[in-house]
């Protein structure tokens, strides 16, 4: 399983992981260019980390996350997460030409709840055991 995950994302990462990572770092760097702005680009950071090497890792919500962080999710859509979502959407559209291409189309729609929603949820490993009341 760990080998499939490893090919998984170095194909992912060669046929549109770099490009959706450098959408989320052009993000994160103009988000930076104002003080007030600087935990969006850090957001932005994070979400580029994951679009790099997204097999074998979740999206799952934080504990403890509230109405700052859905806030801030209505200012991050509102800003950058449409046009993050849109390019997941091209990707996944993309990749899924082709049968080989399904599970990184697959993996494409499942960055969109990130790329709309980015504060209030982390990403963590699929191997980390959670107890059903961290879900």
């Amino acid at each position: 399983m760990a080998l499939l995950r490893l090919v998984l994302n170095v194909v992912w990462l060669v046929v549109s992981g770099l490009w959706l990572a450098l959408g989320y770092v052009v993000a994160g760097i103009i988000c930076c260019l104002l003080i007030v702005t600087i935990p969006f680009g850090v957001a932005s950071f994070r979400m580029a980390n994951y679009a790099l090497w997204p097999f074998g890792r979740e999206l799952v919500r934080k504990s403890g996350a509230g109405a700052g962080s859905t806030a801030l999710n209505v200012v991050w859509l509102i800003v950058a997460g449409w046009w993050l979502t849109l390019g997941h959407i091209a990707a996944a559209v993309g990749l899924a030409v082709t049968i080989v291409g399904i599970p990184l189309a697959w993996a494409s729609l499942k960055m969109i709840p990130v790329a709309l929603a980015p504060f209030g949820n982390e990403i963590v490993d699929s191997e980390v055991r959670r107890e059903p009341w961290q879900l």
